[in-house]
């Protein structure tokens, strides 16, 4: 491709550049099929990079995108993503992220980019191809693990704000344990002081860095990172208000941020032991799990302190933070919400003596997503004390076992009530009302009780044994 786009280029009479993160991974050996190529204006030639593109699909009989209005082409090729685009400079208006845009050398283009490790370029012209173009020292900066802007951060991150966002995401992408990348103090020092320039953004783009974070290795690395900057509280103060400690009469808590994050990076661990794909509507509800403790925190004299029912108040936030950050509202939201309001029904099995009707009707209310949710609670059992975790897991791998028992005899986990409120207004001639609701809701808990087998025969007899001794009489 490379040696294609540089001959090509040179008929053209245009000098091309392959820039930003395909050559920033190359160093770092991680695989990148999205290649950007960054063309030189000539005179008499406009709009370079679209021209580039469109010569070298004519060559390559591959397929290309012409997107005019933003001077851009992709060429897909070879399962590869090539975007071309002239180089240009930038300038800002303080009130908006919308640059302005005009011509620019590579050295211009290069000026505007994030981060002197996404400013590296490797030629593509025949007198010098394959050579490195940094001018910002890119090359030691990733060497070193440092995320460093070209220009004063002040100024990099006033031109756009989400470049803030984006420093974290990169630094907790790139980290391995082998080299930690961190960001330098002067560039810490400007998010903290410019935080609520954050505010100019749309929350839709905060919402895609975020879950670029949420799909990191370890995501709390930039969670904790957000907090110390003062970012998290433009977008998600609810997340922030678990940080700390409160102590009364010497009895504190659990320091919860700290323990949510744990959760999240103990969910990416669990599913990649498991051989699972990441979930991304998994780690929101890893991150959210315990969103509603500080509202529901109360001290207890001679106990200490409670959060009863914060999955209850937090399930109830999860629609109101979704909307705020313009997150979808359909079934992932409802997805998120649910595994919060179940997160502690397991954990409670772990504790109380296991019953078939307990593990049914945790079966009946997760359904399908009670793997995911299994997974969620053991993430959600961390302490300082390895002895404590190791004996809640295995008593976690007896309630396991206990579900797969039951559900194997049961059949549960997609159970339907066999009568449905149509039958009963059939059978007692009913129009609807309350007691349609009442029978059907008695014959759920029979059956996820044990007191009746799960046969449309047996839920039948129950239901009228009970409507007579409500006064119905079946019409049959």
């Amino acid at each position: 491709m490379f040696k294609l786009v540089s001959e090509t280029a040179g008929e053209l009479g245009v000098r091309a550049f392959v820039i930003g993160g395909y050559v920033r991974d190359c160093f770092l050996g991680r695989p990148n099929k999205d290649i950007d190529i960054v063309v030189e204006s000539t005179p008499g030639l406009e709009h370079a990079g679209i021209e580039l593109a469109k010569a070298l699909a004519a060559k390559t009989h591959a397929r290309v995108s012409v997107f005019k209005n933003f001077g851009t082409a992709m060429l897909k090729y070879h399962g590869m993503e090539v975007e071309f685009v002239g180089a240009r400079k930038e300038s800002y208006h303080r009130e908006s992220r919308n640059p302005i845009v005009e011509d620019g050398t590579l050295e211009e283009d290069q000026l505007r980019r994030d981060f002197t490790i996404n400013a590296m370029a490797f030629s593509l012209n025949k007198e010098d191809f394959g050579a490195l173009v940094d001018p910002f020292g890119g090359i030691k900066d990733l060497a070193a693990g440092i995320i460093r802007t070209p220009l004063e951060p002040e100024q990099t991150y006033s031109d756009d704000p989400l470049r803030m966002l984006r420093a974290i995401r990169f630094a907790a992408k790139l980290s391995t344990p082998e080299l930690p990348f961190t960001i330098v103090p002067e560039s810490i020092n400007a998010m903290k002081t410019m935080a609520e320039r954050l505010q100019i953004l749309s929350r839709e783009r905060i919402v895609e860095e975020l879950n670029k974070m949420l799909m990191t290795a370890k995501p709390s690395m930039a969670f904790e990172l957000l907090e110390e900057t003062g970012l998290l509280k433009q977008f998600l103060p609810e997340l922030s208000q678990l940080k700390g400690v409160e102590t009364v009469d010497g009895k504190g808590h659990k320091e919860n941020f700290t323990h949510t994050l744990q959760v999240v990076d103990n969910v990416v661990l669990f599913e990649k032991e498991a051989g699972r794909e990441p979930d991304l509507w998994l780690h929101w509800a890893a991150l959210l799990h315990d969103i509603g403790k500080p509202a529901s925190k109360r001290f207890v004299p001679g106990q200490g302190f409670t959060f009863h029912g914060h999955e209850v108040v937090g399930a109830r936030m999860v629609p109101k933070i979704f909307e705020k950050l313009k997150m979808p509202l359909n079934e992932k939201m409802k997805y998120v919400q649910k595994l919060v309001n179940l997160h502690l029904r397991p954990i409670a099995l772990v504790d109380d003596e296991v019953t078939d009707s307990a593990v049914r009707r945790l079966l009946f209310d997760a359904g399908n997503d009670i793997d995911d949710l299994m997974i969620l609670c053991n993430a959600d059992i961390t302490s300082k004390n390895p002895v404590k975790v190791a004996r809640l897991r295995r008593n976690f791998e007896l309630v396991k076992q206990k579900m797969a028992e039951v559900e194997a005899k049961d059949e549960i986990r997609n159970w339907k009530n066999p009568i449905t409120g149509d039958y009963i207004m059939q059978v007692f001639k009913l129009e609807p009302c309350n007691i349609i609701g009442q029978l059907k809701e008695m014959v759920k808990n029979a059956v996820l009780d044990g007191e009746i087998p799960y046969t449309f025969e047996a839920a039948d007899a129950y239901m009228r044994e009970k409507a007579a001794a409500m006064g119905l009489k079946a019409d049959d």
